[in-house]
């Protein structure tokens, strides 16, 4: 499995921002108002990738990788690997969303109050967005074997 790219989430964040612009500016005023712990969900999700990232690291660290008790069993660094995957697309997808949300909201901020009381709810979700991508990168970074070369250049 290939180390998830950077510019892949940029990429996703950027067309997911687009595409939820051009869907609000057209339909902001049937949509409901955004509550303040919309996006918080991914706060827990990246604070659990975290912290299985410390506990991955330790384990790899300590030379403690195998199926003994009080080992990390090579499967599971495997379904950690691929959930730190999945959850970079996550939090890159939703945070395009939000940013889209925001670019929409900003300017409208002075003509409606619907824009003002939305853009805390936009911006709650972007922050817990890019930290979920920043927590599931840091987790993927974890789930390196120790001998693993460095990620070579994309020709």
């Amino acid at each position: 499995m290939k180390p998830t790219r950077i510019w892949d989430l940029l990429s996703l964040a950027l067309l997911a921002a687009v595409a939820t612009w051009l869907l609000v500016r057209v339909s902001y005023g049937s949509l409901p108002p955004i509550p303040i712990y919309a996006g918080a969900s991914l706060y827990p999700v990246a604070l659990i990738e975290v912290v299985l990232a410390f506990v991955i690291r330790a384990r790899v660290r300590g030379h403690a990788i195998g199926p003994g008790p009080r080992q990390l069993h090579p499967i599971t660094a495997a379904r950690a690997a691929a959930l730190a995957k999945a959850s970079a697309l996550v939090g890159a997808a939703s945070a395009g969303v939000w940013a889209g949300f925001l670019v929409f909201l900003w300017p409208q901020r002075s003509e409606f109050r619907a824009a003002v009381s939305d853009s805390p709810g936009a911006i709650v979700g972007l922050v817990a967005a890019v930290l979920l991508v920043v927590a599931a990168m840091w987790l993927e970074h974890c789930c390196r074997t120790p001998d693993e070369p460095p990620d070579e250049p994309a020709h």
